[in-house]
């Protein structure tokens, strides 16, 4: 039993240094210096303007160095508590979360003159307490108990964020959790119905859409709708990323981006900003990067022996690819605007430090994959189940 906290924060023993993952740190450290190269020429060269960002990344990579030391079965036994935490922090948002008014979704908390968005904060808590949750119901996953206790526990939060209204950062949610669970072992039927069940909800909500929530989507099925109104940020961020063409109008250089043409080129639109100025070799550089970053994380998952390392790296990858794909996807006309930033490259310091903290958590992960499982099972859900003492079963 751990006695006091530096037990978990410094249990070097239980790593294999042999199997720090290079690849994923220096890509992570590539696509951080990159996106601040391009989030410069965003702001119009203005350094001032990207000093909480340069903050929030050095601060970033110090916590990565903290949580390579962390012994994950430790961390993952009081995902109770964390859980509570997190669903306790977006109740808070609900009461006192301010948002622009524009937007209408109060995501944000105000402490003085900082704010952070728990809606963030809480994805890698739901990721870790996820992973430990059906690390725990493994042997059980495709029991209609257990089933029904995963959708009451992925449910209550994404609930929450969308009373905010958050229709975009659920979405995030939706994904990752999906992969967790897939890769968790579920039976393709339990899939199919929860697919059908998740199709039918999602058509549901968007019959309900309004405001700018559903002009966003009538201008995804019809781009030439309004294109000098709601749908103008999308129409002038594919045009940017039209002129840049092959190497692009120069760094500092693009007309649609240094002149104002493109709404939130710092945030949602910042892949507009770095397609006009480098153009497709820029982009191809961006993507090849997070191509490594991507595989890297699967290939963690992939080779451990332990289910929670897997689960939790899992979650991690589907995060960060989800992220990728909406934001660059937005931006060329294949997806609709949700305001999803794009990791590494969009301005946000409380998101900047989540794909820090989640690389750190994969990191440490890919130093201890190898450990096999070592955490505790819920014996007296499984062994009425008479499935205690077997190894879980192959998809059906």
């Amino acid at each position: 039993m751990y006695k006091n906290w530096s037990d978990i924060m410094f249990n070097l023993k239980k790593k294999n240094f042999k199997d720090f993952d290079i690849l994923l740190l220096i890509s992570t450290l590539a696509l951080s210096i990159f996106g601040l190269i391009v989030l410069y020429s965003a702001y119009g060269g203005k350094i001032g303007s990207i000093k909480t960002q340069i903050f929030s990344t050095i601060l970033g990579f110090i916590l990565i160095a903290i949580i390579c030391t962390l012994d994950l079965d430790v961390v993952k036994k009081p995902y109770k508590i964390y859980y509570a935490g997190m669903i306790g922090l977006l109740l808070i948002t609900l009461v006192i979360g301010r948002g622009l008014d524009e937007w209408g979704a109060r995501s944000w908390i105000y402490i003085g003159s900082f704010s952070f968005q728990p809606a963030e904060i809480s994805k890698i808590i739901l990721i870790i307490t996820l992973a430990a949750f059906l690390d725990k119901y493994k042997y059980a996953i495709n029991t209609p108990l257990v089933l029904f206790k995963t959708i009451i526990f992925v449910g209550l939060p994404i609930g929450l964020i969308l009373m905010q209204p958050d229709f975009g950062t659920s979405m995030v949610y939706v994904f990752f959790i999906a992969a967790m669970i897939f890769i968790a072992g579920l039976s393709w039927k339990w899939i199919g119905l929860l697919s059908l069940a998740g199709i039918a909800l999602a058509i549901f909500l968007l019959a309900n859409l309004k405001g700018f929530r559903a002009d966003r989507i009538e201008n995804f099925l019809n781009p030439s709708r309004d294109t000098s109104g709601s749908n103008w940020q999308q129409q002038q961020g594919m045009i940017a990323i039209g002129s840049g063409m092959l190497n692009g109008r120069g760094y500092l250089n693009g007309s649609q981006s240094q002149y104002g043409y493109i709404p939130e080129k710092e945030t949602d639109f910042i892949f507009s900003v770095l397609a006009e100025e480098l153009g497709f070799i820029g982009a191809i550089i961006m993507i090849a990067l997070f191509t490594i970053l991507i595989f890297r994380l699967i290939n963690i998952a992939k080779s451990s022996n332990n289910t929670f390392i897997s689960l939790l790296v899992t979650g991690i990858a589907g995060l960060i690819f989800i992220h990728i794909f909406e934001n660059v996807g937005m931006t060329i006309g294949i997806m609709p605007v949700t305001g999803i930033p794009l990791p590494f490259f969009s301005n946000g310091g409380t998101f900047q430090l989540l794909i820090l903290v989640c690389i750190g958590f994969a990191l440490s992960a890919s130093m201890q994959k190898n450990q096999y499982d070592n955490g505790i099972i819920d014996y007296e859900t499984i062994m009425p189940l008479e499935v205690s003492m077997v190894r879980p079963s192959k998809r059906k």
